[in-house]
Protein backbone atom coordinates (compact mmCIF):
# COMPACT_ATOMS: atom_id res chain seq x y z
CA UNK A 1 0.00 0.00 0.00
CA UNK A 2 1.48 3.33 -1.02
CA UNK A 3 0.59 6.84 -2.10
CA UNK A 4 2.45 7.50 -5.36
CA UNK A 5 1.22 11.01 -6.26
CA UNK A 6 -0.60 13.83 -4.50
CA UNK A 7 -2.23 16.87 -6.06
CA UNK A 8 -3.57 19.78 -4.03
CA UNK A 9 -5.44 22.89 -5.02
CA UNK A 10 -6.30 25.61 -2.51
CA UNK A 11 -5.81 23.28 0.45
CA UNK A 12 -4.52 25.14 3.53
CA UNK A 13 -1.51 27.19 2.31
CA UNK A 14 -1.13 25.20 -0.94
CA UNK A 15 -2.41 27.07 -3.96
CA UNK A 16 -1.21 24.37 -6.38
CA UNK A 17 0.89 21.31 -5.59
CA UNK A 18 1.80 18.16 -7.47
CA UNK A 19 4.33 15.83 -5.89
CA UNK A 20 5.34 12.16 -6.18
CA UNK A 21 6.51 9.93 -3.36
CA UNK A 22 8.74 6.93 -2.77
CA UNK A 23 7.28 3.62 -1.56
CA UNK A 24 9.56 3.72 1.50
CA UNK A 25 10.51 6.72 3.64
CA UNK A 26 9.66 10.25 2.50
CA UNK A 27 11.28 13.00 4.57
CA UNK A 28 9.36 16.31 4.46
CA UNK A 29 11.70 19.11 5.55
CA UNK A 30 11.42 22.87 5.92
CA UNK A 31 11.18 25.65 8.47
CA UNK A 32 8.18 26.07 10.75
CA UNK A 33 4.86 27.25 9.25
CA UNK A 34 5.77 26.31 5.67
CA UNK A 35 3.15 23.59 5.17
CA UNK A 36 4.76 20.32 6.31
CA UNK A 37 1.94 19.35 8.67
CA UNK A 38 -0.61 20.55 6.10
CA UNK A 39 0.82 17.99 3.69
CA UNK A 40 0.37 15.18 6.22
CA UNK A 41 -3.15 16.40 6.93
CA UNK A 42 -3.99 16.16 3.24
CA UNK A 43 -2.63 12.59 3.06
CA UNK A 44 -4.58 11.59 6.17
CA UNK A 45 -7.77 13.21 4.90
CA UNK A 46 -7.42 11.59 1.50
CA UNK A 47 -7.76 8.12 2.97
CA UNK A 48 -10.18 8.77 5.83
CA UNK A 49 -12.27 11.84 5.09
CA UNK A 50 -11.30 13.21 8.49
CA UNK A 51 -8.89 15.92 9.61
CA UNK A 52 -6.74 15.44 12.68
CA UNK A 53 -6.63 19.23 13.14
CA UNK A 54 -9.65 21.04 11.68
CA UNK A 55 -12.99 21.30 13.43
CA UNK A 56 -14.65 22.75 10.33
CA UNK A 57 -14.16 22.01 6.64
CA UNK A 58 -13.70 25.72 5.92
CA UNK A 59 -10.48 25.70 7.96
CA UNK A 60 -8.84 23.48 5.32
CA UNK A 61 -9.73 25.76 2.39
CA UNK A 62 -7.13 28.35 1.43
CA UNK A 63 -8.12 31.88 2.44
CA UNK A 64 -10.10 33.57 -0.30
CA UNK A 65 -10.99 30.34 -2.12
CA UNK A 66 -14.41 28.72 -2.47
CA UNK A 67 -13.22 25.12 -2.45
CA UNK A 68 -10.23 22.84 -1.96
CA UNK A 69 -9.27 19.84 -4.08
CA UNK A 70 -7.30 16.83 -2.78
CA UNK A 71 -6.44 14.04 -5.22
CA UNK A 72 -4.09 11.12 -4.86
CA UNK A 73 -2.93 8.13 -6.87
CA UNK A 74 -2.63 5.03 -4.71
CA UNK A 75 -1.38 1.50 -5.21
CA UNK A 76 -3.58 -0.54 -2.91
CA UNK A 77 -5.42 -3.86 -2.91
CA UNK A 78 -3.05 -5.01 -5.67
CA UNK A 79 -4.07 -2.31 -8.15
CA UNK A 80 -3.73 1.37 -8.97
CA UNK A 81 -6.52 3.53 -7.58
CA UNK A 82 -7.46 7.19 -7.51
CA UNK A 83 -9.13 9.07 -4.64
CA UNK A 84 -10.37 12.63 -4.88
CA UNK A 85 -12.06 14.91 -2.36
CA UNK A 86 -13.52 18.34 -3.11
CA UNK A 87 -14.25 20.46 -0.03
CA UNK A 88 -16.53 23.48 -0.20
CA UNK A 89 -16.91 26.50 2.03
CA UNK A 90 -20.36 27.22 3.42
CA UNK A 91 -23.02 24.52 3.71
CA UNK A 92 -22.42 22.73 0.42
CA UNK A 93 -21.51 19.07 1.16
CA UNK A 94 -18.10 17.74 0.20
CA UNK A 95 -17.71 15.40 -2.76
CA UNK A 96 -15.79 12.13 -3.01
CA UNK A 97 -14.66 10.16 -6.06
CA UNK A 98 -12.99 6.75 -6.19
CA UNK A 99 -11.53 5.70 -9.52
CA UNK A 100 -13.67 8.30 -11.29
CA UNK A 101 -16.96 7.18 -9.72
CA UNK A 102 -18.73 9.46 -7.27
CA UNK A 103 -19.21 7.99 -3.79
CA UNK A 104 -21.62 8.88 -1.01
CA UNK A 105 -19.54 8.32 2.13
CA UNK A 106 -15.99 7.87 3.37
CA UNK A 107 -16.81 4.27 4.30
CA UNK A 108 -16.71 3.45 0.58
CA UNK A 109 -12.96 4.01 0.50
CA UNK A 110 -12.20 2.08 3.70
CA UNK A 111 -8.95 0.19 3.39
CA UNK A 112 -7.74 1.99 0.27
CA UNK A 113 -5.36 4.36 2.09
CA UNK A 114 -5.47 3.83 5.87
CA UNK A 115 -3.00 5.98 7.80
CA UNK A 116 -1.56 6.10 11.30
CA UNK A 117 -0.55 9.55 12.53
CA UNK A 118 1.95 10.13 15.33
CA UNK A 119 2.54 13.71 16.51
CA UNK A 120 4.25 15.24 19.58
CA UNK A 121 0.92 15.59 21.42
CA UNK A 122 0.47 11.81 21.22
CA UNK A 123 3.64 11.28 23.25
CA UNK A 124 1.84 12.51 26.35
CA UNK A 125 -1.63 11.18 25.54
CA UNK A 126 -1.51 8.87 28.56
CA UNK A 127 -1.05 11.91 30.81
CA UNK A 128 -3.70 13.99 29.04
CA UNK A 129 -7.42 14.21 29.64
CA UNK A 130 -9.76 11.39 28.63
CA UNK A 131 -10.89 13.24 25.48
CA UNK A 132 -7.46 12.84 23.88
CA UNK A 133 -7.44 9.09 24.52
CA UNK A 134 -10.99 8.71 23.20
CA UNK A 135 -9.95 10.56 20.06
CA UNK A 136 -6.99 8.20 19.60
CA UNK A 137 -9.25 5.16 19.82
CA UNK A 138 -12.08 6.65 17.76
CA UNK A 139 -9.72 7.61 14.94
CA UNK A 140 -8.29 4.10 14.72
CA UNK A 141 -11.62 2.31 15.01
CA UNK A 142 -13.29 4.55 12.43
CA UNK A 143 -10.72 3.44 9.86
CA UNK A 144 -10.83 -0.21 10.89
CA UNK A 145 -14.62 -0.44 11.13
CA UNK A 146 -16.76 1.92 9.00
CA UNK A 147 -19.80 0.71 10.97
CA UNK A 148 -18.16 2.02 14.14
CA UNK A 149 -17.75 5.43 12.53
CA UNK A 150 -21.43 5.44 11.54
CA UNK A 151 -22.47 4.44 15.07
CA UNK A 152 -20.25 7.12 16.63
CA UNK A 153 -21.75 9.78 14.34
CA UNK A 154 -25.26 8.63 15.24
CA UNK A 155 -24.46 8.55 18.96
CA UNK A 156 -23.09 12.10 18.89
CA UNK A 157 -26.17 13.29 16.96
CA UNK A 158 -28.56 11.81 19.53
CA UNK A 159 -26.41 13.08 22.40
CA UNK A 160 -26.54 16.60 20.98
CA UNK A 161 -30.33 16.43 20.70
CA UNK A 162 -30.64 15.11 24.25
CA UNK A 163 -28.40 17.94 25.48
CA UNK A 164 -30.78 20.48 23.96
CA UNK A 165 -33.74 18.80 25.68
CA UNK A 166 -32.01 18.93 29.06
CA UNK A 167 -31.11 22.58 28.60
CA UNK A 168 -34.55 23.61 27.36
CA UNK A 169 -36.73 21.76 29.86
CA UNK A 170 -36.36 24.50 32.49
CA UNK A 171 -38.21 26.89 30.19
CA UNK A 172 -40.25 24.35 28.24
CA UNK A 173 -41.09 21.38 30.51
CA UNK A 174 -43.06 19.68 27.76
CA UNK A 175 -39.90 18.64 25.91
CA UNK A 176 -39.25 16.01 28.58
CA UNK A 177 -41.98 13.85 27.06
CA UNK A 178 -39.56 12.65 24.35
CA UNK A 179 -36.57 12.20 26.67
CA UNK A 180 -37.20 8.46 27.34
CA UNK A 181 -37.19 7.81 23.60
CA UNK A 182 -33.84 9.57 23.21
CA UNK A 183 -32.39 7.73 26.21
CA UNK A 184 -33.40 4.35 24.76
CA UNK A 185 -31.87 5.08 21.37
CA UNK A 186 -28.75 6.53 22.99
CA UNK A 187 -28.26 3.32 24.97
CA UNK A 188 -28.81 1.11 21.92
CA UNK A 189 -26.16 2.93 19.89
CA UNK A 190 -23.90 3.37 22.91
CA UNK A 191 -23.95 -0.39 23.45
CA UNK A 192 -22.58 -0.86 19.93
CA UNK A 193 -19.74 1.55 20.70
CA UNK A 194 -18.84 -0.30 23.90
CA UNK A 195 -18.85 -3.64 22.09
CA UNK A 196 -16.48 -2.34 19.40
CA UNK A 197 -14.26 -0.58 21.93
CA UNK A 198 -13.87 -3.57 24.24
CA UNK A 199 -12.58 -5.76 21.43
CA UNK A 200 -10.38 -3.07 19.93
CA UNK A 201 -8.71 -2.11 23.21
CA UNK A 202 -8.17 -5.77 24.07
CA UNK A 203 -6.28 -6.30 20.80
CA UNK A 204 -4.49 -2.95 21.05
CA UNK A 205 -3.29 -3.65 24.57
CA UNK A 206 -1.91 -7.08 23.67
CA UNK A 207 -0.04 -5.74 20.63
CA UNK A 208 1.29 -2.71 22.53
CA UNK A 209 2.51 -4.98 25.35
CA UNK A 210 4.65 -6.82 22.83
CA UNK A 211 6.32 -3.61 21.60
CA UNK A 212 6.79 -2.27 25.10
CA UNK A 213 8.33 -5.56 26.14
CA UNK A 214 10.84 -5.31 23.30
CA UNK A 215 11.74 -1.76 24.26
CA UNK A 216 12.06 -2.37 28.00
CA UNK A 217 13.75 -5.73 27.63
CA UNK A 218 10.82 -7.37 29.38
CA UNK A 219 11.42 -5.35 32.56
CA UNK A 220 7.87 -3.94 32.71
CA UNK A 221 4.46 -5.53 32.22
CA UNK A 222 2.24 -3.37 29.99
CA UNK A 223 -1.52 -3.61 30.68
CA UNK A 224 -4.23 -1.53 29.00
CA UNK A 225 -7.58 -1.29 30.81
CA UNK A 226 -10.72 -0.04 29.04
CA UNK A 227 -13.13 1.84 31.31
CA UNK A 228 -16.80 2.50 30.62
CA UNK A 229 -19.87 3.14 32.81
CA UNK A 230 -20.02 1.25 36.11
CA UNK A 231 -23.18 -0.74 35.35
CA UNK A 232 -21.46 -2.49 32.42
CA UNK A 233 -20.13 -5.53 34.20
CA UNK A 234 -18.84 -7.24 31.06
CA UNK A 235 -18.06 -5.05 28.02
CA UNK A 236 -17.79 -8.23 25.91
CA UNK A 237 -21.42 -9.14 26.66
CA UNK A 238 -24.02 -9.21 23.85
CA UNK A 239 -25.20 -5.79 22.65
CA UNK A 240 -28.69 -6.42 24.06
CA UNK A 241 -27.22 -6.90 27.54
CA UNK A 242 -25.02 -3.82 27.18
CA UNK A 243 -28.10 -1.81 26.21
CA UNK A 244 -29.87 -2.87 29.42
CA UNK A 245 -26.76 -2.03 31.45
CA UNK A 246 -26.69 1.48 29.98
CA UNK A 247 -30.41 1.99 30.58
CA UNK A 248 -29.89 1.03 34.21
CA UNK A 249 -27.07 3.58 34.44
CA UNK A 250 -29.13 6.38 32.89
CA UNK A 251 -32.08 5.62 35.16
CA UNK A 252 -29.80 6.02 38.17
CA UNK A 253 -28.64 9.42 36.90
CA UNK A 254 -31.99 10.67 35.59
CA UNK A 255 -32.68 13.14 38.40
CA UNK A 256 -29.10 14.47 38.44
CA UNK A 257 -29.20 15.12 34.68
CA UNK A 258 -32.50 16.98 34.97
CA UNK A 259 -31.20 19.16 37.79
CA UNK A 260 -27.91 19.95 36.05
CA UNK A 261 -29.33 20.26 32.53
CA UNK A 262 -26.43 18.21 31.21
CA UNK A 263 -25.67 14.71 29.88
CA UNK A 264 -23.55 13.56 32.79
CA UNK A 265 -22.64 10.01 31.89
CA UNK A 266 -22.45 7.46 29.10
CA UNK A 267 -19.99 6.04 26.55
CA UNK A 268 -19.05 9.59 25.56
CA UNK A 269 -17.12 9.64 28.85
CA UNK A 270 -15.26 6.36 28.21
CA UNK A 271 -11.52 6.17 28.80
CA UNK A 272 -8.63 3.75 29.04
CA UNK A 273 -5.52 3.72 31.15
CA UNK A 274 -2.19 1.97 31.00
CA UNK A 275 -0.22 0.48 33.86
CA UNK A 276 3.37 -0.77 33.90
CA UNK A 277 3.94 -3.57 36.37
CA UNK A 278 0.92 -2.36 38.35
CA UNK A 279 1.86 1.34 38.36
CA UNK A 280 -0.70 3.64 36.73
CA UNK A 281 1.10 5.76 34.14
CA UNK A 282 -1.27 8.71 34.29
CA UNK A 283 -0.74 9.17 38.02
CA UNK A 284 2.76 7.90 38.63
CA UNK A 285 4.58 7.22 35.36
CA UNK A 286 7.76 9.07 34.45
CA UNK A 287 7.97 11.08 31.23
CA UNK A 288 10.20 8.43 29.70
CA UNK A 289 7.81 5.61 30.58
CA UNK A 290 4.87 7.59 29.26
CA UNK A 291 6.55 8.28 25.93
CA UNK A 292 7.66 4.68 25.48
CA UNK A 293 4.13 3.44 26.20
CA UNK A 294 2.67 5.96 23.72
CA UNK A 295 5.11 4.78 21.03
CA UNK A 296 4.06 1.20 21.73
CA UNK A 297 0.39 2.13 21.32
CA UNK A 298 0.98 3.75 17.93
CA UNK A 299 3.06 0.86 16.64
CA UNK A 300 0.34 -1.49 17.87
CA UNK A 301 -2.30 0.54 16.04
CA UNK A 302 -0.32 0.20 12.84
CA UNK A 303 0.01 -3.54 13.36
CA UNK A 304 -3.74 -4.01 13.91
CA UNK A 305 -4.57 -2.05 10.78
CA UNK A 306 -2.04 -4.05 8.79
CA UNK A 307 -3.67 -7.27 9.95
CA UNK A 308 -7.10 -5.99 8.97
CA UNK A 309 -6.24 -4.83 5.47
CA UNK A 310 -3.45 -7.27 4.66
CA UNK A 311 -1.15 -4.31 3.90
CA UNK A 312 0.74 -1.96 6.19
CA UNK A 313 -0.99 1.41 6.55
CA UNK A 314 0.89 4.57 5.70
CA UNK A 315 2.70 5.93 8.76
CA UNK A 316 2.75 9.71 9.31
CA UNK A 317 5.31 11.01 11.81
CA UNK A 318 4.73 14.72 12.33
CA UNK A 319 7.92 16.13 13.88
CA UNK A 320 7.78 13.40 16.50
CA UNK A 321 11.40 12.22 16.17
CA UNK A 322 12.78 15.57 17.31
CA UNK A 323 10.86 15.08 20.58
CA UNK A 324 12.55 11.75 21.35
CA UNK A 325 15.94 10.91 22.80
CA UNK A 326 18.35 8.86 20.70
CA UNK A 327 17.28 5.51 22.16
CA UNK A 328 13.59 6.07 21.42
CA UNK A 329 14.38 7.48 17.98
CA UNK A 330 16.30 4.31 17.16
CA UNK A 331 13.48 2.11 18.46
CA UNK A 332 10.88 3.86 16.26
CA UNK A 333 13.12 3.86 13.18
CA UNK A 334 13.90 0.16 13.63
CA UNK A 335 10.15 -0.55 13.48
CA UNK A 336 9.56 1.19 10.14
CA UNK A 337 11.78 -0.88 7.92
CA UNK A 338 8.76 -1.75 5.76
CA UNK A 339 5.76 0.12 4.43
CA UNK A 340 5.47 3.74 3.36
CA UNK A 341 6.39 6.43 5.89
CA UNK A 342 6.20 10.23 5.87
CA UNK A 343 8.36 12.11 8.38
CA UNK A 344 8.29 15.88 8.87
CA UNK A 345 11.38 17.54 10.24
CA UNK A 346 12.72 21.08 10.67
CA UNK A 347 16.36 19.99 10.39
CA UNK A 348 17.11 19.15 6.73
CA UNK A 349 20.36 17.30 7.34
CA UNK A 350 19.31 15.20 10.31
CA UNK A 351 17.63 12.17 8.73
CA UNK A 352 18.57 12.47 5.06
CA UNK A 353 19.81 8.88 4.88
CA UNK A 354 16.35 7.51 5.59
CA UNK A 355 14.89 8.04 2.10
CA UNK A 356 13.66 10.67 -0.34
CA UNK A 357 13.83 14.28 0.88
CA UNK A 358 11.14 16.78 -0.11
CA UNK A 359 11.73 20.38 0.92
CA UNK A 360 8.69 22.60 1.51
CA UNK A 361 8.75 26.41 1.56
CA UNK A 362 5.67 28.64 1.63
CA UNK A 363 3.38 25.94 0.34
CA UNK A 364 5.63 24.90 -2.52
CA UNK A 365 8.08 22.07 -3.17
CA UNK A 366 11.60 23.37 -3.72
Amino acid sequence: MKLTELRLRDFRNYEELEVSFEPGVNLIVGNNAQGKTNLLEAISYLGSGKSFRAQKTSEMIRFGSDFADIEGKVFSQERDQDIRWVLFSGSRPRQLWRNGAKKRAAGEIAGVLPTVLFCPEDLMVLKSGAAARRRLGDTAMSQLRPNYDAALTEYNRILDQKSHILKDHFEYPGVLEVLPEYNTRLCQVGALLISYRARFYDSLGKAAAKYHGQFSGGAEEFILQYRTVSTVRDPFAPVAQLTQDLLEHLDAHYRAELESGQCLTGPHKDDFDVSLSGINLKSYGSQGQTRTAAISLKLAQRELMGREWGEEPVLLLDDVLSELDQGRQDFVLNQIVSGQVFITCCEPGRFTKLGKTIEISKGKVI
